[in-house]
């Protein structure tokens, strides 16, 4: 495949990640240089490449005289949006999405979706305008390279013609950039730098979650089996517990597990010293893996029946939130946190906005 092939598959794509991108690590969207996209922020959409979905009105009507009219579908405060803007956003959901397109009220259904997501994206850039945010011309410059490389061009002459090539121009794709880098401080500001988690908060999840954040733990664990005689009933049943007490009492009085399992184990694990080996939660049955986790580290179980025969069970050790896996879980918990709270704060902050908006809706 040429460059200029591949760069026009790798398109929309690009794109779509140079209007989520953002600098935010894991965990605290205000520092890094890393870019996970937030779901809760809506951005303006990139145009559309010309390979989406043919709509049935994704031109604007022309007039008696032979103009084209852009009908405006909705003015927020004093900010037109158009028919045309809302369609590049249908057809770029289709394409993103790989769906056919929509007809009768599920089609309308989903254009009122989209002109709202617009509405909001256009109310963020407003206030970005009013806050003055300011976007310098080195960081476009930087934005305007990572794509180039995304796009594997080498010169904005190659990217002007790849652009072309989808109906875009440069200068709309560094506008459109622009935009949304302006509304990415603005929610910055706003609500991440606002946004706190106190390790007193991470110490009441840690207590109301631990067994849940334990269950990725790993434990390592031998077994003893004695099978019940076929045949016999329960008394094959009683036989079986009588052996495995009188082992279980060679246990307690000294003996190697291990050695003992290989002398007497009717499992095939026996040859092994009983051996398990390490073990994850869910991968034993879940009345063994409870009788297991019961025991510390060392310990020996007395006997226990399951459907098979009758067990008895060494947990030779098992992983605790303790050291690194201690502050591994503590750092889950607060990216839970903060998102959390995130996710709470920018709705209010979305609602706060569109309040003070006068919005006039047209569709």
């Amino acid at each position: 495949m040429s460059g200029r092939r591949v760069a026009r598959a790798l398109l929309p794509a690009a794109l779509a990640l140079a209007a989520a991108g953002c600098s935010v690590p894991s965990w605290v969207p205000f520092f890094g240089k890393a870019r996970p996209a937030n779901p809760a922020v809506v951005m303006p959409a990139p145009e559309p490449p010309k390979s989406a979905p043919l709509l049935t009105s994704s031109m604007p009507a022309a007039s008696a005289q032979g103009e084209i009219v852009d009908r405006v579908v909705c003015v927020v405060n004093n900010d037109a949006i158009t028919e045309n803007e809302l369609n590049e956003a249908e057809a770029l959901h289709y394409y993103e999405n790989k769906e056919q397109q929509k007809v009768g009220s599920e089609r309308m259904e989903l254009r009122v979706k989209l002109l709202q997501r617009i509405i909001e994206s256009r109310l963020q850039l407003q206030q970005a305008e009013r806050e003055k945010i300011q976007i310098e011309d080195a960081e476009m410059q930087e934005q305007v390279a990572d794509l180039m490389t995304r796009l594997r061009v080498q010169t904005e002459r190659e990217l002007e013609a790849t652009l072309k090539t989808q109906g875009l121009s440069l200068d709309s794709v560094k506008k459109r950039l622009k935009e949304q880098t302006m509304v990415q401080r603005l929610i910055r500001r706003k609500v991440a730098l606002r946004i706190s988690v106190t390790e007193q908060e991470i110490d009441r999840y840690l207590g109301e979650n631990r067994e849940k954040l334990e269950s990725g733990l790993s434990f390592v664990a031998r077994h003893i089996l004695f099978l019940p005689d076929p045949g016999r009933g329960e008394d094959g049943w009683t036989d079986a517990r009588r052996k495995a007490g009188e082992v279980y009492a060679q246990l307690l009085g000294g003996a190697d597990f291990a050695e003992v399992a290989k002398k007497f184990s009717e499992d095939g694990s026996g040859k092994d010293g009983g051996a398990l080996g390490t073990l994850k939660r869910g991968e034993l049955a879940a009345d063994i893996e409870a009788a297991v986790l019961k025991l510390h580290a060392g310990d020996v179980s007395p006997p226990f029946r399951s459907q098979v025969g009758y067990h008895l069970f060494k947990l030779d050790s098992r992983e605790t939130l303790a050291g690194e896996a201690l502050v591994t879980a503590r750092n889950q918990i607060r990216d839970i946190l903060f998102r959390e709270k995130y996710a709470v704060r920018l709705r209010d902050y979305l609602v706060e906005i569109r309040q003070r908006a006068v919005i006039d809706m047209r569709l």
